[in-house]
């Protein structure tokens, strides 16, 4: 591989067969150490390996030549993500991300593997993978590659590729909060609601499959239905009167609110089973508007879209 340079972000998949890797490896050990002692020296660098990163700290980094790829990266990968970069020293980009995986990697605890190939020293290995130039990153879980881009990236775009990756891997990822959530939330709480329901729309019209923003405006359209309703009353006035549809959809909304969710659910589901026409899509609609409340996987509303369907059909 004569001329690395850094290249621009490409992703790609399924680049390399890391069996035929495996079986090479096997085959060969000993002309892999010939290999690594014949190769020239790299230039020095900072970090390990006499390659650009920082030092593990509380992650897991392993410095990957021909001779222990297999250990290194396919074995390993069976039971712990591994993110094998391809560096060189010299180039400021390849030592910029090599520093940001590395710090990434000491802040995940451990939860992955970096794996550090020199392609100087070890240019043989770099040609199995297929790369054209530096910095080239690979995502290997389970043996197999799953992912890989070359050039340097953003650090937000490295943190969002890593834990889609851990996530492949079966690796728990936490979910940053969104501040816009956190701040529609507190409107919400505050009883601003005016301000609670323009922030939710807002980053519903941004990211239209939100489903917390989903079930904040929900909340927000049910606390505009209430306002000013005597909770014991309505519900009240709703016993009384089992067949009154206006009566009932408030006391559901009631129930609700008041953490009374399963009972606002049998509620509306047994009044489906007796109005028709109108009134049945009526009570239908309102019913899922508060099953948006709370969130697709709550299993009361599982059990009462279940419930739901089998009163229409």
């Amino acid at each position: 591989m004569s001329d690395l340079r850094p290249g621009q972000s490409i992703f790609t998949r399924g680049a390399v067969d890391l069996g035929a890797l495996a079986s090479r490896n096997q085959a060969a050990p000993a002309a892999a150490e010939q290999q690594q002692a014949a190769a020239p020296a790299a230039p020095a660098g900072p970090g390990n390996g006499g390659f650009p990163g920082a030092p593990a700290g509380g992650g897991v980094v392993v410095d990957v030549t021909e001779a222990n790829v297999q250990d290194e990266v396919l074995q390993r990968s069976m039971a712990t993500p591994v993110v094998v970069a391809f560096l060189a020293p010299g180039y400021p980009e390849v030592q910029q991300l090599a520093d940001a995986l590395a710090q990434l990697n000491a802040a995940d605890g451990g939860s992955w593997v970096l794996a550090r190939v020199d392609v100087q020293a070890n240019p043989r290995l770099a040609a199995m993978f297929r790369v054209q130039s530096v910095p080239t990153v690979y995502a290997v879980v389970g043996g197999q590659p799953i992912d890989a881009f070359a050039g340097p990236v953003p650090a937000a775009q490295l943190r969002q590729w890593l834990d889609a990756v851990l996530r492949a891997g079966g690796v728990e990822v936490a979910v940053p909060e969104d501040p816009r959530l956190e701040a529609a939330d507190e409107a919400l709480i505050m009883g601003d609601l005016d301000e609670a329901e323009r922030a939710y729309r807002k980053i519903l019209s941004d990211s239209p499959k939100d489903a917390a923003a989903e079930a904040g405006l929900a909340q927000v359209v049910l606390a505009k239905r209430i306002a000013g309703v005597d909770p014991q009353a309505a519900v009240a006035a709703a016993d009384a009167a089992p067949d009154d549809v206006a009566a009932q959809l408030k006391a559901a909304d009631v129930e609700v609110l008041a953490g009374q969710a399963e009972q606002a659910y049998r509620r509306l589901v047994e009044l489906v089973r007796r109005v028709y026409g109108d009134d049945r899509e009526a009570v239908r609609q309102h019913l899922v508007s508060l099953f948006a409340v709370a969130g697709p996987d709550d299993p009361a509303v599982a059990a009462a879209r279940r419930a739901l369907a089998s009163a229409l059909f």
